[in-house]
């Protein structure tokens, strides 16, 4: 009996000593989306950390093993995942407009981040413009501000202009703008 008491003291003991020191976690994993432009790139490090070091390693959401590519696309030793700046003829969906997720695995196990969403978006000119409507005097007028959808994402309407002045409420016209910026125009009538 002391025989059997001695070795299950002794493997908790040899347990206990292992587990002392040995840790892995997320510094901070709140990153979900991630869009750049594609003349600066970005750098998207790792966000765990243990102890003793945690080997850092970056994959598709498929879960497939990303790879360098040269001046395109790079994983640092210390986890960083690098994505250079890049022309738009270089654009390639797989690697700028993907899921990533990283791992992180040392003796206390293997965590996984959440996925992050990468996007990459090219400064290109657009113009706005109104789409014309017609209305009678002391009717209601609805406009809709067009947006190219290539930006569609990026721009919101914050203000209605007539030839540069900003319409504001209370000079004969008030306008109503929605979210998806559209405006009615209210014509108030003064008698």
């Amino acid at each position: 009996m002391w025989l059997v008491t001695f070795f299950l003291l002794y493997s908790l003991q040899k347990a206990r000593s292992e587990d002392v020191g040995t840790s892995l976690y997320f510094v901070n994993d709140s990153v979900q989306q991630l869009t750049f432009s594609s003349t600066v790139g970005a750098v998207i490090p790792c966000p765990a950390s243990g102890s003793p070091s945690a080997g850092l390693r970056w994959y598709l959401a498929t879960g497939d093993d990303i790879y360098d590519v040269p001046h395109i696309r790079h994983m640092h030793a210390n986890g960083t995942l690098q994505l250079y700046p890049f022309s738009p003829s270089a654009f390639n969906s797989f690697i700028h407009d993907n899921d990533y997720f990283c791992t992180a695995d040392n003796s206390a196990g293997k965590i996984r981040s959440p996925s992050i969403r990468v996007k990459a978006v090219f400064r290109e000119p657009y113009t706005v413009r109104v789409e014309d409507q017609r209305s009678m005097r002391g009717n209601v007028a609805v406009f809709k501000c067009l947006i190219p959808s290539a930006v569609q994402e990026y721009v919101s309407v914050v203000s209605w202009e007539k030839d540069t002045v900003s319409i504001v409420p209370g000079r004969n016209s008030f306008p109503l703008i929605s979210e998806a910026g559209w405006a009615s125009l209210v014509q108030t009538c003064l008698c």
